[in-house]
């Protein structure tokens, strides 16, 4: 069993789907963790879990995470793990609209910046931390999701990689994970009426590739990825750093 006995972690999305099931994984394994999402807390009854309710697209909010972590668990942060995100409606270049675009990339790349920015002013003092994030398979192709999503998460990869050689001699590793499709509540609250049927539907043979490699349930649960986020905050994975790691049943070596 992997242990994380006397490490802290702080969470984004923690409400529910990836972000939920990490919180879990690392509570399991014994880590006092920040749960910090847009939504109300989750039912999650630990003495070592504290949530931190915050619109992460606010300039001063990621300062506002680690003074919320601090708080709960002393100035001390061994973990980040960046999974707040948000899609737009499948828009194209053409049928962008500049509200879309400004609230995407706020959520799904700046705020992690931010918080990752602030975070490793904590771990440079230790000399040590791991940074998760929460990409997608839309961060390595332009054919299965909008635009803006799709430049979020590109950037998030180029970020990651840019940390994690930056730092490496400071002790703190930088990963991310490419997710497929996943048992989230991602997309839920678009309104449809918005949504780019003719992109959608020049993308929708891509998608039903994943969909035949699918096996069982379907989509991939978020404990599975919860799984693998695990490996990369513990010390297992101390040699890897600037990796990215897709977890969609092979749909990304199409």
């Amino acid at each position: 069993m992997v242990s994380l006995t006397g490490k802290v972690a702080v969470i984004t999305g923690a409400s529910s789907g990836i972000g939920l099931s990490a919180v879990h994984a690392l509570l399991n394994s014994n880590c006092s963790v920040l749960g910090v999402d847009i939504a109300g807390a989750p039912d999650v009854n630990h003495d070592h879990f504290a949530f931190f309710q915050v619109d992460l697209a606010e300039a001063e909010a990621p300062q506002r995470v680690i003074s919320a972590s601090s708080s709960a668990f002393g100035n001390r942060l061994d973990i980040l793990i960046n999974v707040a995100g948000i899609l737009d409606a499948n828009s194209s270049v053409e049928t962008l609209r500049d509200e879309d675009w400004d609230r995407v990339i706020a959520v799904n790349l700046t705020a992690p910046v931010r918080l990752m920015r602030s975070a490793v002013k904590v771990m440079k003092e230790q000399r040590s931390g791991s940074i998760i994030n929460v990409s997608s398979k839309a961060g390595e192709s332009g054919a299965v999701a909008g635009v803006a999503y799709t430049a979020s998460k590109h950037g998030l990869l180029g970020v990651t990689k840019n940390t994690a050689w930056l730092l490496k001699e400071e002790g703190i590793r930088c990963n991310a994970i490419t997710p497929g499709a996943v048992h989230s509540n991602l997309g839920r609250d678009i309104d449809r009426s918005k949504w780019d049927i003719a992109a959608f539907m020049k993308m929708k043979p891509v998608h039903d590739i994943h969909a035949n490699l699918m096996t069982g349930e379907g989509k991939i649960h978020p404990d599975v990825l919860a799984d693998v986020l695990l490996f990369l905050a513990s010390d297992l994975s101390r040699g890897v750093t600037g990796a990215v790691i897709p977890i969609d049943n092979a749909w990304s070596v199409i």
